[in-house]
């Protein structure tokens, strides 16, 4: 049996509509903390599960009679090696066969604040002895195409990341990537880095919002910590938004890019272009 955690999330719910399309409901599970917001899954046969990555005693119930585990990471910035570190020993106490878990893109050099946690839960899986796979997933094409609307209202993207490439991928790629694994052989104790097939810049991103909403988009540079400030000054919490700004000037330091063709290869397929998740989105 396969078991996805935290699969109503939105890298989640890729994932699982995507195995259901290749495994039958019977033998997969999810793990999430609100049962009920995966009735539609329960109701395709799919077992959910109750667990909460910060309530350990939770996490044995819902490994039990798992062959194969898809660890998709924590949204709590901060507490997520301690999170990580439950579901290793859950899995290893439950005698799960294989573990794969969404890491962060050069995860073991990357200087990005937000791979701290991505290294340290590496590293407990590896100590573990478990059978693994590392996803190192990078940077989301949703994370800039998601919220577009203050960008077409005020004419501007802001950010800090220079003229870095990042080479985003959609998320239905990344899960695409995880699904060929938790499906496939071949893949144990293998680590890929999972990045989209054209890298672009955060000014070249504006200039394809521009052409298809025919609107004048520019991306406007600025120091990290008054990038840091602006989410602030929207609302963002503050540590939060000073990971974000930390992030973008690690993508000016090339930090988001890779060239290794990981995920074409694992999906079978090209990425999903920018135009097109920039189509997508201002469709919406």
């Amino acid at each position: 049996m396969i078991l996805v955690t935290a699969a109503t999330g939105k890298l989640g719910r890729h994932v699982v509509a995507q195995l259901l399309e290749k495994v039958p409901a019977k033998d997969l599970a999810v793990a999430v903390r609100d049962p009920h917001k995966a009735a539609d899954l329960a109701a395709k046969g799919v077992q959910v599960r109750q667990a909460d990555y910060s309530k350990p005693e939770t996490l044995g119930p819902a490994l039990d009679g798992v062959d194969t585990v898809l660890l998709i990471s924590s949204s709590e910035v901060g507490q997520r090696a301690r999170q990580h570190q439950a579901v290793v020993d859950a899995a290893k106490k439950a005698g799960v066969r294989r573990i794969a878990y969404t890491s962060i893109l050069h995860a073991d050099t990357s200087g990005l604040a937000l791979a701290a946690e991505h290294k340290a839960t590496e590293e407990a899986i590896r100590a573990s002895g478990l059978p693994f796979v590392f996803l190192r997933n990078g940077w989301y094409t949703e994370n800039y195409t998601e919220n577009l609307a203050p960008a077409l209202a005020h004419g501007a993207i802001i950010g800090s990341s220079g003229e870095g490439r990042i080479a985003a991928a959609a998320r239905a790629d990344y899960a695409a990537a995880a699904v060929a694994v938790l499906t496939g052989k071949g893949h144990e104790n293998k680590v890929y880095e999972l990045a989209g097939d054209a890298a672009f810049t955060a000014t070249e991103l504006a200039a394809e919002v521009s052409r298809q909403s025919g609107k004048r988009v520019i991306y406007k540079d600025l120091p990290q910590a008054d990038y840091a400030g602006a989410l602030i000054g929207v609302g963002v919490p503050a540590p939060f938004a000073e990971i974000l700004a930390d992030s973008d000037a690690g993508a000016a330091r090339g930090e988001l890019n890779d060239g290794s063709g990981d995920l074409r290869r694992l999906i079978g397929r090209p990425t999903t272009p920018l135009a097109q998740s920039v189509a997508a989105a201002l469709e919406a």
